[in-house]
C-alpha cells in the first residue's frame, strides 16, 4: 500500500525536536511514527505494530545519544538493554522523563509489537486491532512528550502546543471493514472513486460487479450512478465471469486518491 506522509507536520516536528535532540536521529522517529499512523488508518494492524516497534527503536537511539552514549551497531542494538541502562543514569544527568517515563512507555510498545500475532489462536478474538490501537495512542504520547521536553523553556510554545494536542487526539481510521463490508470515511468521493478504492482494498483479489455496486450504494450513490461509476473504470482487468481487479495504474491512482483525500480530511 502507499505511504503518504504529511510533509508540513513532519518538518514542524523536526524543527521542534532539534532544539534538544541530535538531528540525525530525529528523521527516523518521525518517519516510523507517520508510517505506523498511516497503516493503522488503513486497518493494516500487523504492519502498524511493526512500524510501532521501529518507532520505539528510533526513539531509544535518540535518547541514548542524547544522554551522551554511543548507539550500538544494528546487530548489537538491544532495546531492552537501552531501556534498563537509561533508568540507571543519575537524575542529576538527565530528567526523569528521559531516564524513566519515556523508556517505560517504549518497553510496553516494544513488548506488544514484538509479539504481534503470537497470541492469536483460532478460537479467540484476533488481538492485533486492539494492540495496534493501544500502540498508536502510546507512540503519539511518546512523540508528544519528546516535543514537550525539547521545547521546555521556549519563549513561543504555540506551535509545540498545537502539535502535541493534535497528536493526542483520537485518530479515526479512514478505512473500516464490518463483516466484509468496506467503508471509506472520506468526503467528496464519487461513485467511481469508491469503486476504485474498493478494488484497491481487495487487490490482488477480484471483486464481483454486484459487490462493487453494493459497496458504492453504501456510500450514498444510487444504483444507476454506481453502475455508471464502474463503467468509467479503465484501469481494471475482467476475468471470465465479469469480476474486476485493478491493474497497476489503478493501484497507483487509488493510492494517490487516498493520500490526497486524507491530506484534506
Amino acid at each position: 500500500m502507499g505511504n503518504p506522509t504529511n510533509v508540513s507536520t513532519g518538518a514542524m516536528m523536526q524543527q521542534l525536536l532539534v532544539a534538544k535532540f541530535p538531528a540525525k536521529r530525529i528523521a527516523p522517529v518521525i518517519q516510523h511514527f507517520q508510517e505506523a499512523a498511516h497503516e493503522a488508518q488503513l486497518s493494516n494492524w500487523e504492519v502498524s505494530l511493526l512500524k510501532g516497534g521501529k518507532f520505539v527503536e528510533a526513539v531509544l537511539k535518540l535518547l541514548w545519544e542524547h544522554v551522551g552514549k554511543t548507539v550500538p551497531k544494528a546487530k548489537d542494538f538491544k532495546a531492552s538493554y537501552i531501556i534498563t541502562e537509561l533508568e540507571k543514569i543519575p537524575g542529576t544527568q538527565a530528567e526523569n522523563t528521559i531516564r524513566v517515563t519515556i523508556p517505560r512507555a517504549c518497553r510496553f510498545v516494544y513488548e506488544i509489537a514484538s509479539n504481534r500475532g503470537a497470541r492469536h489462536d483460532a478460537d479467540e478474538v484476533n488481538p492485533n486491532q486492539m494492540d495496534a490501537n493501544a500502540v498508536s495512542t502510546l507512540i503519539a504520547w511518546i512523540l508528544g512528550e519528546l516535543i514537550r521536553y525539547a521545547q521546555k523553556g521556549a519563549v513561543d510554545l504555540d506551535d509545540a502546543k498545537k502539535l502535541v494536542e493534535g497528536l493526542s487526539q483520537k485518530k479515526y481510521p479512514v478505512v473500516e471493514e464490518v463483516d466484509g463490508r468496506i467503508y471509506f470515511h472520506l468526503k467528496g468521493l464519487s461513485a467511481r472513486d469508491v469503486a476504485l478504492l474498493i478494488l484497491w482494498h481487495a487487490h490482488p483479489k477480484y471483486v464481483s460487479k454486484q459487490e462493487l455496486i453494493d459497496g458504492i450504494k453504501r456510500h450514498g450513490s444510487s444504483e444507476a450512478n454506481a453502475k455508471m461509476g464502474i463503467s468509467r473504470l479503465k484501469v481494471v482487468d475482467l476475468d471470465g465471469n465479469g469480476n474486476l481487479r485493478l491493474l497497476r495504474p489503478g493501484v497507483l491512482e487509488a493510492e494517490n486518491l487516498l493520500a490526497a483525500k486524507q491530506a484534506t480530511a
